[in-house]
């Protein structure tokens, strides 16, 4: 790489120099890496030591300067024994790399200069250079500038154009072949030279490409390539501009970041704009751009020519010390509304609203063309003109113009419209054949079966806007025996349909159907037609027993009569209906559902679905029970599960209930199956017989709540004892304990006897508090009161001694 070829040979004449600069360098990183644990020379890598190369090039401090003021940094005799090792394999990778492109490669690629200008990102652009000046409205063109994919950098691998400037630092290569053989790379010199071995030097600098392959290559014949380029000589020579240098060129006036920058030499003016920024959107012009060189400006630059028809011809070649200058924008022009491209146009001399207009991209499809409203600055206030359809060829703008674009009315100029029952309802145009109702029904591919004919409406738009409402006989009118009637502008047609003027019709189907749900009503529908459409009968349903209930329609029912009619009906489960049909509705016509029918289907009284109780913990076979029949109780469950075990403890049995602990004595229910504890089965019962609990527990106001082992000595107070005694606010009269099998047993007192509770083994003893009481005063104010009841008997001694 031609990075490497420059590193290694500069490397080679300022070692020394070299190391010391990229230690001042490195002196230009963070903070942090510089903390870091080891050496901060092997914490670079190899780009970033050719990084820092390429800005050694850019410092222009002395040696010394640079070994003090990398010392300063803290830098150790360790870290510069590392860089001279790394700098020194930099080397040896970058002498190897060259022979190898010298040796094997015959590339005339191209590439950049290492020094050329690089774009600053668009966020950093200053507040004042912002796109949107006005109202949120953007600078027209000013978005081109702002696309981080558009660079408009040349392209290296294009042929050399045949009028390119050669000038130093070029790189111009010779291909010799044919009777001699030879491959050439000549630099042009900083005095305009090149220098082929063994010739002297040869002036180039100025030249086109061409004049300087023909000067070259006349100085090589007459120099021992006899022949050389002269048709049927057999010695023929390929001059190409192998790598190209670069051009500094300065950008002034209005644009967003001014300033020189640095090009290749095959820059144009487009790309020497994109660096920076282009012109300024606030400020600048984008069609009075002037490219100036040796104090003559050799081209003027219309962006908005690039822009709208992708002309280029503006997008000149650069040459060093060129100057392109943005002038002040000369009119600003906002174009809003229906147009295609709203935004701030710059509009010149001689240009017309057509011109911007056509900027705009022209009308919207929903534009109103007929006028356009313009609001213009004078001298002392704003002004509003309307410009009419036939003055915008010849108008001439003026800066600070607002030009609005408004939109077309959301109305119809000769439309009417037809809904309800009728094939087609819609919009349609009132023109000859939709001029009258009969007209328009006819165009909408007249009325559905269901209209309903004896009255139609039309909705008229009076010219105040208010709404009328017309009525009539559609029948009538269909049949010619009233006139028919004229339509206007804006009429709305409307043919009701007769389901429009009832109520929704469905049956209701309850009770064991797989779905019970209301259906909508079709007529001729039977009662197994309807069990169809409900899913059929779930297996508890009694067939035989089914009941509609309909609704008595006629007025004349008077008060005390049944307000609905019941049927009773017998359907086996293959859906044939028995003959009580007939007879019970009182005819021989098959029986049909009519609307708001409810059919209820009942559920067998003899059908149960398996229900079960569950029984753990220490039974001889735990596990999930059908319940037998209605009379099962407790007992009879437990003897179902082959007895207890001998560690089962039956005080501590629980009986559950939907899950709730329901308070049993599962040994009294053993000893005596009659008595009123054993419990009718209900289903999801559970039944858990536990071994003997070992442990007793305490808690509420007690000092330290607890779980303690079960001692057969201990009494009530004993087992609160080991809680470390009750609390101040402790309620020990309401004191109880909470059995295993969810039983209680609360403190008894009588006179002064107090009689506690029983203690049984995985007991909890509960402790209430006290409850809160908000009303008690505190100790200030009693001292406060206690205080003013002294005062007022003190006074009140006083009064009666006096």
């Amino acid at each position: 790489m031609l990075l490497n070829d420059k590193l290694s040979h500069f490397i080679r004449r300022n070692y020394q120099f070299v190391f010391v600069l990229l230690l001042f360098i490195l002196t230009g990183n963070s903070i942090t890496t510089a903390q870091q644990a080891g050496s901060r020379a092997n914490q670079l890598s190899d780009e970033q030591i050719i990084d820092f190369y390429r800005q050694a090039q850019s410092r222009g401090l002395s040696e010394p300067q640079i070994e003090q003021a990398a010392m300063s940094q803290g830098y150790t005799l360790t870290d510069i024994t590392t860089m001279r090792r790394r700098i020194a394999e930099i080397r040896s990778q970058g002498t190897a790399q060259a022979k190898d492109k010298v040796t094997t490669s015959s590339s005339n690629a191209r590439t950049l200069p290492s020094d050329v200008s690089t774009r600053t990102s668009i966020d950093s652009l200053p507040t004042t250079t912002r796109r949107e000046v006005s109202g949120g409205l953007a600078v027209f063109g000013a978005s081109l500038f702002a696309n981080a994919s558009l660079t408009f950098e040349p392209n290296l691998r294009i042929a050399t154009p045949r009028n390119y400037i050669v000038g130093p630092d070029d790189e111009i290569g010779i291909d010799i072949s044919g009777a001699s053989s030879d491959n050439l790379k000549l630099k042009v010199s900083p005095e305009g030279e090149v220098k082929v071995p063994n010739l002297p030097p040869i002036y180039v600098s100025g030249l086109t490409i061409e004049q300087a392959q023909a000067r070259i290559i006349d100085r090589l014949r007459k120099s021992g390539y006899q022949g050389l380029g002269v048709p049927g000589s057999g010695t023929y020579a390929n001059v190409t501009l192998t790598n190209i240098r670069s051009i500094r060129v300065t950008l002034v006036g209005e644009v967003v970041r001014p300033g020189t920058y640095t090009i290749s030499s095959l820059g144009s003016a487009f790309n020497a704009l994109y660096l920076a920024g282009g012109p300024n959107p606030a400020t600048g012009s984008f069609r009075k751009i002037n490219v100036i060189r040796g104090n003559r400006v050799v081209r003027t630059i219309d962006l908005y020519d690039y822009i709208l028809r992708a002309d280029q011809r503006d997008n000149i070649r650069l040459m060093d010390q060129d100057v392109i200058r943005v002038a002040d924008y000369q009119s600003h022009i906002e174009m809003t509304g229906q147009v295609r491209r709203p935004a701030i146009f710059e509009v010149l001399p001689g240009e017309t609203l057509k011109t911007l207009l056509s900027f705009a991209g022209g009308f919207a499809d929903d534009a109103y063309r007929a006028s356009i409203t313009l609001r213009r600055n004078t001298d002392r206030e704003r002004q509003i003109r309307t410009i009419t359809e036939k003055q915008i060829d010849d108008f001439v703008p003026q800066s600070g113009d607002t030009y609005f674009v408004g939109k077309i009315l959301e109305r119809y100029e000769n439309r009417v419209q037809i809904a309800g029952a009728v094939m087609r309802p819609g919009d349609f145009a009132l023109e000859p054949g939709t001029e009258t109702v009969r007209h328009l029904i006819n165009r909408a591919e007249g009325l559905r079966k269901d209209a309903f004919l004896n009255r139609a409406t039309i909705i008229r738009e009076l010219p105040n806007l208010d709404k009328e409402n017309l009525t009539f006989d559609l029948g009538k009118l269909m049949r010619g025996e009233i006139a028919d009637i004229p339509l206007i502008q804006q009429d709305i047609l409307t043919v009701l349909s007769i389901r429009d003027l009832r109520e929704e019709y469905f049956i209701t189907v309850e009770g064991a159907v797989n779905k019970p749900a209301a259906i909508p009503f079709v007529s001729n529908m039977s009662i197994a037609d309807l069990i169809v459409n409900a899913g059929g009968f779930r297996e508890n349903a009694k067939p035989n027993l089914i009941e509609v209930a309909r609704r008595i329609r006629e007025d004349s029912a008077k008060t005390g009569d049944p307000v609905l009619k019941i049927f009773r009906f017998s359907i086996d489960r293959d859906l044939q209906i028995s003959p009580v049909e007939s007879s019970t509705v009182g005819s021989n016509s098959p029986f049909r559902l009519q609307p708001f029918d409810i059919v209820y289907v009942r559920t067998s009284p003899t059908y149960e679905p398996q229900r079960q109780v569950y029984i753990g913990g220490e039974v001889m076979q735990p596990g999930s029970y059908a319940i037998f029949n209605r009379q099962e109780r407790i007992a009879d469950v437990i003897k179902r599960a082959g007895g207890l075990r001998p560690e089962a403890y039956l005080p501590a049995a629980q009986f559950q209930r939907q899950g709730q602990l329901i308070g049993t004595d599962l040994r009294r229910i053993l000893d005596n199956p009659n008595t009123e504890d054993n419990l009718l089965l209900s289903p999801n019962d559970t039944i858990f017989v536990p071994r003997r609990p070992e442990i007793v527990s305490i808690q509420g106001a007690v000092l330290n709540p607890a779980l303690v082992s079960y001692r057969s000595n201990y009494s009530f107070d004993d087992y609160v004892s080991e809680a470390g005694g009750f609390l101040e606010d402790a309620r020990d009269r309401k004191a109880y304990v909470i059995y295993p099998n969810g039983r209680k047993a609360r403190t008894h007192r009588f006179l002064f006897i107090k009689t506690r509770p029983i203690m049984e083994p995985g007991s909890t003893v509960i402790v209430p508090f006290k409850p809160f009481n908000n009303n008690k005063l505190s100790t200030g104010e009693r001292i406060s009161i206690l205080s003013l009841l002294a005062t007022l008997a003190f006074a009140l001694t006083n009064v009666l001694r006096n």
